[in-house]
């Protein structure tokens, strides 16, 4: 079977579990835990932040930049089908108390977008507190987030005294395809949140970076929300494990998904848009999307259908040149046969 349905399916390695077995352990809630700690530091470094924070999942470290940016009844902008509003359960409102206001379409927006969705200053609207980007994001197909409209926004979030957050679950994958180091990518944002199990392959894990007053807000609110790990090492372990060994390598999914596109997109009656990242977005037309997931199950191809009409397929360290091509082959018999 061929797994293609997220990035986030791949398991870690047995040189991956022999670094967890190894790790060097403490209390985490004593902040006794050196593997955490330099896990902590490793991404400091990388980011140019003043803080980080180790968090269970991205979801969390979103929750918390929230958190520790905002006040209830507050309002976030975000682009179209951000994960903080599509795949997060509820969270922004049921924890922090805030609403949501759409910037744009498609899930990017650029500056004059991001200014129309601030509210005037007056007691009968939501007081605008946050501007959140994803990058990538996961719903337009893993695109980059244009670091021109990044810095752009950031001028406006600045001008408004506003927080800039960046939901960078796959940020990792954004610098792979623009060249930029995550410092430089993260420069504008007062907080980040950071997945490790997407593309770099570890069981478990995110960073919170940012400014020291928020970070020590939000070390507080994790402790609230129940995740002060305790031996926290064999996670951390993972990660940077991952940072190591995984990191270089995400241009190869990149070129995989740009494979795999161009192959699906000679198939008469789909749509393949080209991709920017490790995210394949396809296009099936009148064909409704839940009978294609199911086709190419039978056929040995587990993908995810994000439309009525759309399939995503996501590239990951588990998937090699030979499973491109014979994922390819699969779902083109999928794709034949009969409703």
């Amino acid at each position: 079977m061929i797994d293609l349905r997220s990035d986030t399916v791949t398991r870690p390695s047995r040189e991956m579990r022999e670094a967890m077995a190894r790790a060097d352990v403490g209390d985490d809630v004593y902040g006794e835990d050196p593997t955490a700690r330099a896990l902590e530091e490793r991404m400091l470094a990388l980011t140019g932040k003043d803080a980080a924070l180790f968090v269970p999942s991205g979801t969390m470290g979103n929750q918390l930049a929230l958190l520790a940016s905002t006040r209830r009844g507050d309002e976030i902008v975000i682009g179209e089908g951000a994960h903080m509003s599509f795949y997060e359960s509820g969270a922004a409102p049921a924890l922090s108390g805030v609403q949501f206001a759409v910037a744009g379409r498609g899930g990017l927006f650029d500056a004059a977008a991001c200014a129309a969705a601030i509210k005037p200053d007056a007691y009968y609207h939501p007081r605008t507190s946050v501007i959140a980007l994803e990058n990538t994001h996961n719903r337009a197909g893993g695109m980059v987030f244009p670091q021109a409209d990044v810095l752009a926004i950031a001028q406006v979030a600045r001008a408004h005294g506003l927080a800039l957050h960046c939901d960078g679950a796959r940020a990792w994958n954004a610098s792979a395809r623009t060249g930029l180091s995550m410092s430089e990518l993260l420069a504008p944002f007062d907080t980040a949140s950071l997945c490790f199990s997407k593309g770099l392959g570890a069981p478990v894990g995110s960073m919170l970076v940012g400014d020291r007053d928020r970070l020590r807000l939000a070390h507080r609110y994790r402790k609230m929300l129940g995740a002060g790990m305790r031996q926290v090492g064999v996670l951390a372990a993972a990660a940077l494990f991952a940072l190591e060994h995984n990191l270089p390598r995400l241009a190869d999914d990149h070129a995989r998904a740009a494979r795999l596109a161009t192959s699906l997109r000679a198939l008469p009656g789909v749509e393949v848009p080209q991709p920017e990242t490790n995210i394949v977005m396809l296009h099936v037309g009148a064909r409704p999307a839940a009978d294609v997931v199911t086709a190419a199950r039978a056929e040995g191809v587990l993908v995810s259908a994000f439309s009525p009409s759309t399939i995503r397929l996501v590239l990951h360290l588990d998937i090699d040149d030979d499973a491109v091509e014979l994922a390819a082959s699969r779902l083109e018999r999928a794709l034949s046969t009969p409703r």
